[in-house]
C-alpha cells in the first residue's frame, strides 16, 4: 500500500474518480445519507488517499484555515469496506497530523467527527470541544488536535 498527497490540480481524473466514488460509496450509499458531498472545498484541499494495486482504498482531505473551522481541518475520512480493521484509517490520521505540522507548518486541527467516532479520534490525539449536533441528520461532534 502507498499514500499519496496530492492537490486538487494534481489528482488525475481516474484519481478524482475513484475518490468521488469511495466518498459517495461510504457516505451516500453504506450510511444512507444524501447529502452534497461536491461542496466546493475539494479544490482548496490536499487529497491524501491510500493505493493498493491502483485502487484508492482510504482517503480523507485537509482543508485550508477558513474553509470549515478557523484552523486547518481534516475531513471525509473513508476506508473501503474490504480494508477495514486493519489501522488504516489511524495510519492516514497520524500522516496527516504529521504532513499539517512538518509541511502546512500548522499546530491545531479541528474536525466534525460521528459522533459513534469520538474514541477512534481521541486515540489519535483529539479532544471534543462542542455538545452533539446533527449533520445532515448523523450526529457530530467538533474536536481539536493540538501539537
Amino acid at each position: 500500500m502507498k499514500i499519496v498527497i496530492k492537490k486538487f490540480h494534481e489528482l488525475s481524473t481516474e484519481e478524482l474518480y475513484q475518490i468521488l466514488k469511495l466518498r459517495s460509496d461510504v457516505f451516500v450509499v453504506e450510511q444512507k445519507c444524501a447529502y452534497p458531498d461536491c461542496d466546493g472545498k475539494d479544490r482548496h484541499a490536499h487529497h491524501l488517499f491510500v493505493e493498493q494495486n491502483n485502487h484508492i482504498v482510504g482517503y480523507l482531505r485537509i482543508l485550508e484555515k477558513g474553509q470549515t473551522f478557523d484552523a486547518i481541518a481534516i475531513g471525509r475520512v473513508a476506508v473501503d469496506p474490504d480494508y477495514r480493521g486493519i489501522g488504516l484509517a489511524r495510519h492516514m490520521m497520524n500522516k496527516a497530523l504529521l504532513f499539517i505540522n512538518e509541511y502546512l507548518y500548522e499546530k491545531q486541527v479541528k474536525i466534525s467527527a460521528q459522533q459513534h467516532l469520538t474514541k477512534f479520534y481521541e486515540s489519535v490525539g483529539f479532544l471534543p470541544i462542542s455538545e452533539s449536533y446533527l449533520e445532515d441528520g448523523i450526529p457530530h461532534i467538533d474536536m481539536e488536535y493540538r501539537v
